[in-house]
């Protein structure tokens, strides 16, 4: 059994990183305890939001129940 959720990482108007790298790793706890490890992710480019928004990476989870 699979659970695939997607996240949008924004990234910072100033400086590096992500904003909303918590919001991830909260996904990613959440899944391991309902059982399920990160099988794969993959990420791709979701470009600019207007003015001051910075660029978007659309971050795909795929998640295997641990059996």
């Amino acid at each position: 059994m699979y659970v695939v959720l997607q996240i949008v990482l924004k990234e910072k108007f100033l400086g590096t990183g992500s904003g909303n790298l918590t919001e991830l790793e909260d996904s990613i706890n959440k899944q391991a305890a309902l059982g399920y490890r990160l099988h794969t992710i993959t990420t791709a480019a979701a470009g600019s939001k207007g003015f001051g928004g910075g660029d978007r990476i659309q971050a795909t989870l795929v998640f295997e129940r641990i059996v």
